[in-house]
């Protein structure tokens, strides 16, 4: 009997959500459930990989509905934005109504599972960035596929960071990825660094897509009880990759020599499918002597518990500690 073969069996039974969360958090998991307790997302199914014209009708109803969401987000946005382009790639630049830090930068990559949440929800992601860190952020949105595959939005975050650097020192730059975005983060760096660039202030990945070979624990353990993501992505980075071994660092970061990397916040939740790549890439950056920090929220779904819960909230304010805590570091003296 092969590994494979072993395990630990788990007879049908009901998992609720638990009374250690808020009631705001409980409320946003009833809400992702259907009467007999499954989650609404394991309803959709992904296309093949080959089926362009199944992915294409699956992009347009997610613009769809990320323009809904952006359009009940536009009272509470003030960051202004326009939109310029660096090559191929093109860059949401908000500005703050009150620039707290004025030399600094973000630089922000969008999730999706590698195939959407580009277009106008990459614009208000990046004023909602630049909202709470008081700076200008630059929101990369950059290509997808079908159209796209790999290297394309691997080639744009490099032309974003190429064009940050060329604005900013590389001592006031973070870099954050949500989901699908952390794995371009952590991705852009590990080639930034083998191509001679200097590497950022900070880095965040939360809930980061890092391994898309799908070889953690958590992908077995929590699938159909993330409520947010509640089974695999593989056909997604299949179509990505487009025939690119997916355990290449490129593709998935956690292979690669994350030596020399910035300081790191990594977070997670204890249902989030993903659970595994941030435990595995917090514990790997700890091996390569990086400053590395892990957070990970009571239940938390993959990405949040989408709302304003107190525990969003706490995440919230974490992040910002974390992001002014580094770019402040640029003003310290340098240390034998």
């Amino acid at each position: 009997m092969s590994d494979q073969n072993k395990g630990v069996v788990v007879q049908g039974r009901l998992i609720p959500f638990p009374s250690s969360i808020s009631a705001e958090a409980r409320a946003s998991f009833a809400r992702l459930v259907n009467e007999d307790g499954v989650p609404l997302n394991s309803l959709y199914t992904m296309p093949l990989p080959d089926d362009h014209a199944g992915w294409m009708k699956i992009k347009a109803a997610a613009d769809e509905h990320y323009a809904a969401a952006v359009k009940g987000l536009s009272g509470a946005l003030r960051a202004g934005v326009e939109t310029i382009r660096t090559g191929d790639a093109t860059i949401h630049i908000a500005t703050p109504e009150s620039m707290a830090e004025p030399d600094c930068a973000y630089l922000d990559f969008h999730g999706g599972a590698l195939v959407l949440g580009g277009g106008e929800a990459c614009r208000a992601q990046a004023r909602m960035q630049a909202d709470q860190h008081g700076a200008l952020c630059y929101g990369v949105d950059y290509r997808m596929p079908p159209e796209h595959p790999y290297p394309a939005a691997l080639d744009d975050a490099m032309a974003a960071y190429r064009y940050v650097l060329e604005r900013h020192a590389s001592s006031c730059i973070v870099i954050g990825g949500r989901s699908a975005g952390g794995n371009l983060a952590a991705a852009m760096l590990l080639r930034s660094k083998d191509e001679g660039l200097p590497p950022p202030a900070g880095l965040i990945l939360l809930s980061p897509q890092v391994d898309l070979t799908e070889s953690g624990d958590s992908f077995q353990v929590n699938q159909m009880v993330d409520v947010v993501l509640p089974g695999s992505l593989m056909r997604n980075n299949k179509l990505y990759a487009s025939g690119a071994d997916l355990s290449h660092p490129y593709l998935s970061p956690l292979f690669g020599d994350l030596s020399g990397f910035p300081p790191t916040f990594l977070q997670s939740g204890t249902r989030d499918l993903f659970l595994s790549n941030a435990v595995r890439m917090h514990r790997a950056l700890r091996r390569a002597g990086v400053d590395a920090e892990l957070h990970v929220f009571e239940a938390m779904p993959h990405g949040g518990f989408q709302g304003n819960t107190p525990e969003d909230q706490e995440l919230a304010a974490e992040l910002s500690g974390f992001v002014t805590a580094h770019w402040n570091r640029r003003a310290l003296p340098k240390t034998r």
